[in-house]
Protein backbone atom coordinates (compact mmCIF):
# COMPACT_ATOMS: atom_id res chain seq x y z
CA UNK A 1 0.00 0.00 0.00
CA UNK A 2 1.16 3.56 -0.91
CA UNK A 3 1.87 6.15 2.23
CA UNK A 4 -0.71 8.54 0.82
CA UNK A 5 -3.34 5.28 0.50
CA UNK A 6 -2.73 4.53 4.27
CA UNK A 7 -3.01 7.87 5.11
CA UNK A 8 -6.34 8.89 3.53
CA UNK A 9 -7.54 5.29 4.90
CA UNK A 10 -6.28 6.14 8.65
CA UNK A 11 -7.86 9.81 7.79
CA UNK A 12 -11.51 8.08 7.36
CA UNK A 13 -11.32 5.96 9.43
CA UNK A 14 -10.46 8.92 12.49
CA UNK A 15 -13.26 11.03 10.38
CA UNK A 16 -15.89 8.11 11.27
CA UNK A 17 -14.63 7.79 14.93
CA UNK A 18 -15.19 11.48 15.13
CA UNK A 19 -18.83 11.21 13.65
CA UNK A 20 -19.73 8.83 16.13
CA UNK A 21 -18.78 10.53 19.18
CA UNK A 22 -20.35 14.09 17.82
CA UNK A 23 -23.92 11.46 17.12
CA UNK A 24 -23.47 10.34 20.35
CA UNK A 25 -23.02 14.02 22.11
CA UNK A 26 -26.41 15.03 19.83
CA UNK A 27 -28.44 12.53 20.13
CA UNK A 28 -27.75 12.44 24.11
CA UNK A 29 -28.02 16.54 23.66
CA UNK A 30 -31.89 16.06 22.09
CA UNK A 31 -33.05 13.37 24.19
CA UNK A 32 -31.81 15.11 27.47
CA UNK A 33 -33.00 18.85 26.85
CA UNK A 34 -36.62 17.67 25.36
CA UNK A 35 -36.70 14.67 28.36
CA UNK A 36 -36.08 18.14 30.98
CA UNK A 37 -38.69 20.02 28.77
CA UNK A 38 -40.82 17.23 29.28
CA UNK A 39 -40.52 16.58 32.18
CA UNK A 40 -41.41 19.94 33.35
CA UNK A 41 -44.31 20.69 31.13
CA UNK A 42 -45.88 17.69 32.39
CA UNK A 43 -45.21 18.98 36.19
CA UNK A 44 -46.87 21.95 35.13
CA UNK A 45 -50.32 19.57 34.05
CA UNK A 46 -50.50 17.46 36.62
CA UNK A 47 -49.31 19.63 39.60
CA UNK A 48 -48.54 23.04 39.47
CA UNK A 49 -51.52 24.08 37.37
CA UNK A 50 -53.69 21.99 39.33
CA UNK A 51 -52.68 23.45 42.80
CA UNK A 52 -52.99 26.58 41.45
CA UNK A 53 -56.22 26.33 40.59
CA UNK A 54 -57.54 24.40 43.80
CA UNK A 55 -56.32 27.65 45.45
CA UNK A 56 -58.95 29.89 43.71
CA UNK A 57 -58.99 31.89 40.99
CA UNK A 58 -57.41 34.98 42.39
CA UNK A 59 -54.52 33.83 43.96
CA UNK A 60 -54.07 31.64 40.33
CA UNK A 61 -54.31 34.34 38.74
CA UNK A 62 -51.42 36.37 40.87
CA UNK A 63 -49.13 33.62 40.79
CA UNK A 64 -49.26 32.63 37.24
CA UNK A 65 -47.28 35.69 36.12
CA UNK A 66 -44.01 35.03 37.84
CA UNK A 67 -44.06 31.17 37.28
CA UNK A 68 -44.82 31.89 33.80
CA UNK A 69 -41.94 34.28 33.66
CA UNK A 70 -39.65 31.91 35.00
CA UNK A 71 -40.50 28.74 32.87
CA UNK A 72 -40.75 30.41 30.00
CA UNK A 73 -36.97 31.34 29.55
CA UNK A 74 -36.25 27.84 30.37
CA UNK A 75 -38.44 25.93 28.57
CA UNK A 76 -37.70 28.51 25.14
CA UNK A 77 -34.08 27.32 25.68
CA UNK A 78 -34.58 23.48 26.14
CA UNK A 79 -36.56 23.40 22.90
CA UNK A 80 -34.17 24.90 21.12
CA UNK A 81 -31.11 22.75 22.23
CA UNK A 82 -33.80 19.52 21.64
CA UNK A 83 -34.54 20.28 18.00
CA UNK A 84 -31.02 21.79 16.93
CA UNK A 85 -29.76 18.64 18.46
CA UNK A 86 -32.15 16.28 16.61
CA UNK A 87 -31.50 17.98 13.60
CA UNK A 88 -27.37 17.25 13.93
CA UNK A 89 -28.43 13.77 14.65
CA UNK A 90 -30.21 13.74 11.61
CA UNK A 91 -27.12 15.22 9.29
CA UNK A 92 -24.79 12.62 10.61
CA UNK A 93 -26.85 9.52 10.47
CA UNK A 94 -29.93 10.60 8.16
CA UNK A 95 -32.85 8.93 10.16
CA UNK A 96 -36.17 10.58 9.41
CA UNK A 97 -37.19 10.34 13.13
CA UNK A 98 -34.73 12.27 14.60
CA UNK A 99 -36.21 15.08 11.77
CA UNK A 100 -39.97 14.09 12.97
CA UNK A 101 -38.90 14.61 16.56
CA UNK A 102 -36.98 18.34 15.83
CA UNK A 103 -40.15 19.45 14.17
CA UNK A 104 -42.23 18.45 17.22
CA UNK A 105 -40.07 19.97 19.76
CA UNK A 106 -39.49 23.03 18.21
CA UNK A 107 -43.34 22.97 17.05
CA UNK A 108 -44.16 24.06 20.93
CA UNK A 109 -42.33 27.52 20.22
CA UNK A 110 -45.02 28.36 17.55
CA UNK A 111 -47.81 26.86 18.84
CA UNK A 112 -46.86 28.97 22.28
CA UNK A 113 -46.80 32.18 20.46
CA UNK A 114 -49.71 31.56 17.88
CA UNK A 115 -52.19 30.05 20.42
CA UNK A 116 -51.24 30.31 23.98
CA UNK A 117 -49.36 33.95 23.99
CA UNK A 118 -52.99 35.42 23.30
CA UNK A 119 -54.05 34.12 26.90
CA UNK A 120 -50.69 34.54 28.51
CA UNK A 121 -51.11 38.17 27.76
CA UNK A 122 -54.80 38.59 29.16
CA UNK A 123 -53.74 36.96 32.14
CA UNK A 124 -50.66 38.94 32.55
CA UNK A 125 -52.65 42.27 31.88
CA UNK A 126 -52.46 44.51 34.96
CA UNK A 127 -56.17 45.16 34.52
CA UNK A 128 -57.20 41.43 34.88
CA UNK A 129 -60.12 40.81 37.45
CA UNK A 130 -58.67 38.21 39.02
CA UNK A 131 -61.60 36.99 40.92
CA UNK A 132 -63.83 37.21 37.86
CA UNK A 133 -65.12 34.35 35.84
CA UNK A 134 -63.42 34.98 32.72
CA UNK A 135 -60.40 35.17 34.52
CA UNK A 136 -61.22 31.66 35.47
CA UNK A 137 -61.89 30.60 31.97
CA UNK A 138 -58.48 31.96 30.85
CA UNK A 139 -56.97 29.57 33.37
CA UNK A 140 -58.78 26.73 32.32
CA UNK A 141 -57.97 27.28 28.51
CA UNK A 142 -54.42 27.80 29.27
CA UNK A 143 -54.24 24.67 31.10
CA UNK A 144 -55.41 22.85 28.35
CA UNK A 145 -53.44 24.79 25.59
CA UNK A 146 -50.24 23.61 27.95
CA UNK A 147 -51.23 20.27 27.30
CA UNK A 148 -50.59 20.58 23.99
CA UNK A 149 -46.97 21.05 24.73
CA UNK A 150 -46.95 18.75 27.40
CA UNK A 151 -48.00 15.90 24.42
CA UNK A 152 -45.61 17.16 21.72
CA UNK A 153 -42.81 17.24 24.25
CA UNK A 154 -43.20 13.60 25.49
CA UNK A 155 -43.88 12.20 21.97
CA UNK A 156 -40.22 13.96 20.53
CA UNK A 157 -38.79 12.83 23.62
CA UNK A 158 -40.37 9.11 23.11
CA UNK A 159 -39.11 9.37 19.27
CA UNK A 160 -35.74 10.47 19.96
CA UNK A 161 -35.60 7.74 22.28
CA UNK A 162 -36.65 5.39 19.47
CA UNK A 163 -33.98 6.73 17.21
CA UNK A 164 -31.33 6.43 19.62
CA UNK A 165 -32.01 2.82 20.62
CA UNK A 166 -32.32 2.01 16.63
CA UNK A 167 -29.04 3.20 15.35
Amino acid sequence: MEPTQKTRGSSLSRYAHLNKHMLEVFEFAAILSCALFAGAALYINVAEHPARMQCGTELAATVFGPSYKRAAVMQVALALVAAISAMASWSINGSLLWIIGALLIFAVIPFTLIAILPTNKQLLAPTLDRRSAHTHTLLVRWGQLHGVRTVASLAATLIFLVAALSA
